[in-house]
């Protein structure tokens, strides 16, 4: 409803903008204060001041004389405040806006008829996934979810490194030592069990003697090599230890949840023969060079060059990223990757390369996040010393659980939550409240995980908004339970009260955030929205009495309106990948 709302105040404008003879070409369309209750306003009058020869608050008066607003259907008054033309909502627009949110599709725009791929996570195949990493497949998945919202065919990709010196160091260890040399997992889980031979081949090489390091060294350049030539067998060898490992990765990694329509290996650019194909591009630009045993790019905006050939004939993750990324372009309209702040330089000498290459970059968009802390300090998956993601869910679900059972209340834990209730509340919240704290922030900004904030039910958090969700459900099935019935329409005259209103208005919005969050590939925007959203309900509740509404109308568009933010919530929770408990 707000984007057909915005979509009439820019008609408006416009058409009263031409009839004063003043230019359209900036609208000055921004939200106006909170304290204004109007849904959209105009500042254009700033702009227009020296062209017409007037103060701003004369031209504002000018051009809200100039719109008629029984011409649209959703503009309601249109008054003036100082240089501001503010847009109220008309009836019909609440009226509309309770309709559509009562609609399980509420929220999702119309298809785009464009492709996008989202590329995150790609992690390294080299042991459980930990938590300073965690960000990529939040902030990678909330976002193919809201493009999906944006009427995008999303497809989720995680990009395998099956090719790079790590994983040939993984496999000969898998190869060369006994499980009788190994500590005992910390899980029953396969990356667990396969993460003690990285960590032991690891600690070999750093302390091995002369000899014994060089035959080493030989064993895992004969692994880098295999693949190069496309060597079948060395290839089935990286396999089993890659896959084994993301086995036990994607497992963890649905438990956010994160889950990806393809798994696209480096090896396959390798074994199809499009890396020697980019090599071969790559070394007929006039910026390549020959230097230090190596072809490069000597790039005209980055100090460093960019190699991508070694003297043996291998090539880089650079050069294997530069043939995905190509193929990307052939199966896909757009192309974003979620990146950790440390690949910023090799995405930027990507899109250099690619331009060079004669692609049109504008269709790749890279997302950067800062990593996640914990109070307790660094992290490192090689050493084995980092706090695995697992134990931080773990503690979640612990942590949540106990919350919720000393939250509950003794006439609602007596028939209505059973202990399995208790459970599943406890997944969703816990679950939830990491998964929401993350994506909430903005991904630029480096953050520290704390329970006590993540878990407060009284704060900007998941379980705050989730609570919302809960109660109105709750409101719901008692009004059903007393024979009153929840209407799809109601009477814009019924909702006789400011914060029914203004609930409805906040619940309009949703289209509008899921939009911009698109758009600029945030997803914390909807995040800050469940809280706004959560806010105006808590509002709307607090002074607007449901069951209880002494007329029978005013009751029945209540309930409507309780139905409408339950479905703006839990739609607004989903986009973010978090549950929406129907009972808390």
């Amino acid at each position: 409803m707000f984007i057909s709302l915005r979509a009439e105040v820019e008609d408006a404008l416009t058409a009263a903008l031409a009839s004063l003879d003043l230019p359209t070409d900036d609208l000055g369309i921004e939200r106006p204060p909170e304290d204004v209750p109007a849904v959209l306003a105009s500042s254009a009058s700033y702009r227009l001041a020296g062209e017409a020869g007037a103060p701003p608050p004369k031209i504002a008066a000018d051009i809200a004389a100039a719109i008629d607003s029984d011409e649209y259907d959703f503009v309601g008054e249109v008054t003036t405040q100082g240089p501001y033309v503010n847009f109220l909502a008309s009836d019909q627009y609440l009226e509309a806006t309770v309709e559509a949110a009562q609609r399980e599709d509420f929220g999702h725009l119309p298809d785009k008829e464009t492709s996008v791929v989202v590329e995150h996570t790609s992690a390294n195949p080299t042991g459980p996934v930990h938590v300073g990493r965690a960000r990529n497949p939040i902030i990678g998945d909330a976002l193919a979810r809201v493009l999906e919202y944006a009427g995008y065919d999303v497809e989720t990709n995680y990009y395998v490194n099956d090719a790079g010196r790590q994983i040939a160091v993984f496999t000969w260890a898998y190869e060369t030592f006994d499980d009788s040399d190994l500590p005992e997992p910390e899980r029953d889980s396969p990356e667990y069990e396969m993460v003690r031979y990285y960590r032991k081949g690891n600690s070999y090489l750093e302390d091995a003697g002369e000899d014994a390091g060089e035959q080493a060294e030989a064993e895992i350049a004969a692994i880098l090599q295999g693949l190069e030539d496309g060597d079948e067998e060395t290839f089935e060898r990286v396999s089993e230890v890659v896959d084994t490992v993301l086995e036990g990765m994607t497992g963890t990694l649905e438990r956010l949840p994160a889950t990806f329509d393809e798994f696209v290996k480096e090896t396959r650019f390798m074994r199809d023969g499009s890396t020697d194909d980019v090599v071969a591009r790559l070394k007929e630009l006039d910026c390549a060079v020959y230097e230090e045993d190596a072809w490069q790019l000597d790039l005209p905006d980055f100090e460093k060059n960019l190699v991508f050939l070694r003297a043996d004939g291998t090539s880089l993750y650079t050069t294997r990223d530069l043939a995905h990324h190509e193929w990307k372009f052939e199966h896909f309209d757009r192309a974003v990757t979620v990146l950790g702040e440390d690949h910023k330089l090799q995405a930027d000498q990507l899109s250099s390369t690619l331009e060079l290459l004669g692609h049109d970059t504008d269709q790749l968009e890279q997302v950067f996040y800062s990593w996640v802390n914990l109070p307790e300090g660094g992290m490192s998956t090689r050493k084995g010393t980092g706090v695995d993601l697992d134990d931080l869910l773990d503690e979640a679900i612990d942590r949540a659980r106990q919350e919720v059972e000393d939250r509950l209340d003794d006439r609602l834990r007596g028939d209505d939550l059973s202990d399995e209730d208790v459970e599943r509340i406890a997944h969703q919240v816990g679950i939830g409240a990491v998964r929401y704290d993350i994506v909430s922030k903005q991904p630029t900004k480096g953050i520290t995980f704390e329970w006590e904030r993540a878990l407060d039910f009284e704060a900007q958090s998941a379980p705050y908004v989730q609570y919302v969700h809960a109660r109105c459900c709750g409101i719901l099935d008692e009004g059903v339970s007393a024979g009153h019935e929840v209407p799809d329409r109601v009477d814009a005259d019924a909702l006789d009260a400011e914060e029914s209103a203004a609930l409805i208005r906040e619940i309009a919005r949703f289209e509008e955030v899921v939009e911009r969050a698109a758009d600029e590939h945030r997803p914390h925007v909807v995040a800050t929205y469940t809280r706004d959203i959560a806010e105006t309900f808590n509002t709307f509740y607090r002074e607007c009495p449901v069951l209880t509404a002494d007329d029978p109308e005013t009751r029945a568009a209540r309930l409507a309106v309780v139905a409408a933010a339950k479905t703006a919530v839990a739609n607004a929770l989903d986009a973010l990948g978090v549950a929406a408990p129907e009972s808390m």
